[in-house]
């Protein structure tokens, strides 16, 4: 899979997001698809040491509750997914099968999921649909292994961003929440 990354188009599209509809927005983002590369990286080091650094970076934004950096052994035997421009890694996903177990509201117990424990993307290539390719390769994947379902949780200090992303563009459905409130 593979995703364009032009400038201007990218330009036209982040300034006419909130004029455009939905299918539109989509069609914009598919017409950007060629120079991106996504695939399953496989025990690689280099995909490993970028993916620690890019963690590190991600604890410095601090646009997460809680978020610290990887260590190796957080990763180790994870499915990593990488998204490569030029030969440069802008993006990961990364995460592992488990099995449900107190969740029969959603699945029976013993059903096979995918935890995505991680997408990021560097920020210089947000919003142009890389973390949506990560994603949608990853489903692809596991469809044609016969996982029945992707969970995932975010700590995200933006929710509204977020959720948008992940309900609205990718078709994942809400499923539980925790909030909380500072009192003096």
């Amino acid at each position: 899979m593979t995703i364009h990354h032009d400038k201007l188009a990218y330009g036209k599209l982040a300034s006419a997001r909130e004029d455009l509809s939905e299918d539109k927005l989509l069609e914009m983002l598919s017409e950007l698809e060629s120079e991106t590369e996504i695939r399953e990286a496989t025990g690689e080091e280099a995909a490993l040491k970028a993916l620690l650094a890019f963690s590190e970076a991600w604890e410095r934004e601090n646009s997460c509750y809680g978020y610290r950096k990887n260590e190796r052994g957080d990763i180790e035997g994870r499915r990593i997914f990488t998204a490569e421009r030029g030969g440069e890694t802008v993006g990961y996903l990364f995460g592992g099968k488990e099995y449900l177990k107190n969740a029969s509201s959603v699945a029976a117990d013993g059903t096979e999921y995918f935890e995505i424990e991680e997408i990021y993307v560097v920020p210089e290539y947000r919003s142009m649909g890389i973390g949506r390719a990560l994603y949608e390769f990853l489903e692809e994947r596991l469809k044609e292994e016969g996982t029945e379902y992707i969970f995932l949780s975010t700590a995200t200090k933006d929710w509204r961003k977020i959720f948008h992303f992940y309900i609205k563009e990718l078709g994942m459905e809400f499923w539980s929440a925790r909030l909380f409130k500072k009192l003096k």
